[in-house]
């Protein structure tokens, strides 16, 4: 049985079983309401466990999510900062789903480049220049 895809990239898609959602009450001001309301949303998406992302992606997203990261792979992502449960859904999800979007960059490798030797040239230049500099500072005054 399939759920709703959420189309993450071109590639990625997730289905929404994957997504576990709960609902706790908020913290912060929402005057009478506050008490009462589950507004606040704690989104959990398993990483290691799931099937819509390539491997790379999952250990880049783990290394991104940082302390939303629990111990066995869970990102747990936590939106109150609107009034209403949708908009907070809506905005954990976006969040998560902007996490998966930075993490399926590949990041481009480093090529080394080799320095050139006019600046080797020229660095050695300024050493030689400074050693100049100081090695006339030392030595006895002389009163003459």
């Amino acid at each position: 049985m399939m759920g709703i895809m959420h189309r993450v990239t071109d590639t990625i898609s997730i289905d929404d079983s994957e997504l576990e959602e709960s609902f706790v009450r908020s913290s912060g001001p929402g005057g009478q309401n506050v008490n009462k309301v589950s507004s606040a949303v704690q989104l959990r998406f398993d990483v290691r466990r799931s099937p819509a992302l390539p491997n790379d992606v999952a250990v880049r997203l783990m290394k991104l999510a940082g302390s939303r990261l629990t111990k066995d792979g869970v990102i747990v992502i936590v939106a109150q900062s609107h009034r209403d449960q949708t908009r907070n859904r809506a905005d954990a999800r976006e969040r998560l789903f902007d996490l998966i979007r930075q993490a399926a960059v590949r990041p481009v490798p480093r090529r080394a480049t080799k320095v050139p030797k006019a600046q080797k040239r020229k660095r050695v230049e300024g050493k030689k220049h400074r050693s100049q500099i100081k090695s006339l500072r030392g030595g006895k005054p002389s009163f003459d």
